[in-house]
Formats: structure tokens, sequence, C-alpha cells
């Protein structure tokens, strides 16, 4: 079992925060650790994991679960792949500059397959 942070946490946002503001302070990370921009070699692990810790909090319902159970509300209910459905990555980067947007979660979720295969 990973120990995974704090969705909360990794956003820098309260439990009680906005959606407005968890959209806004996801924008503000992403934008600093998305890989097209940052060549860090952490920069790929951590725009993952600010990138989960959005698709969560920005759903209801998995907020809703988050909240009640921790990562355990999340991945005992969620695949990777559910995690991500439903949110709302494009308009955050729409007009950005950013290229190959789509591959990168396309990677993302290659990558967890690969690990359960």
């Amino acid at each position: 079992m990973t120990n995974k942070r704090d969705y909360y946490e990794i956003l820098n946002v309260s439990k009680g925060a906005s959606k407005e503001e968890i959209k806004k302070a996801y924008r503000k990370l992403a934008l600093k650790y998305h890989p097209d921009r940052n060549k860090a070699a952490e920069a790929e692990s951590q725009f993952k994991e600010i990138s989960e810790a959005y698709a969560v909090l920005s759903d209801d319902e998995k907020r809703s679960q988050y909240d009640s159970f921790g990562h355990k509300g999340i991945n005992g209910r969620y695949s990777a792949e559910d995690i991500f459905r439903g949110a709302d990555f494009e308009s955050i980067f729409r007009g950005g500059g950013f290229g190959g947007f789509e591959s990168i979660f396309q990677k993302m979720s290659r990558m967890r397959r690969a690990r359960r295969s």
C-alpha cells in the first residue's frame, strides 16, 4: 500500500475550498509542473499527483467519498481511469500553449494499466 499525500495538501487548499478555489489552485500548479513547460525529473510525477487530486476534488461524488473515507474511499471504489473520467482539464489549459495535452493523460492511463498487468 502506498502512502499517498492528502489531496487538499497537494493543491494547498482548505477542506472547505470551493470548486473555483480548487480549479484555480490546480491551474497554478499544473502550469508550473506540466511536462511541456517543466523539464525537471520530478515534474511529470508532480503533475500526475496534482492532476489526480484535482480530478477527485473537482467531482462532488468523488470528493464526498474522499472526505468520508480518505484514499480508501477512492481507491476501493474507482479505477485509475474512473478517477480522471469527467474531470474538466480542457478548460483549464485551453489557450495555454500546451502541446500534446491529451497525450499526457493518455500516457498516464497506459502507465497505470501496465502496472496492474
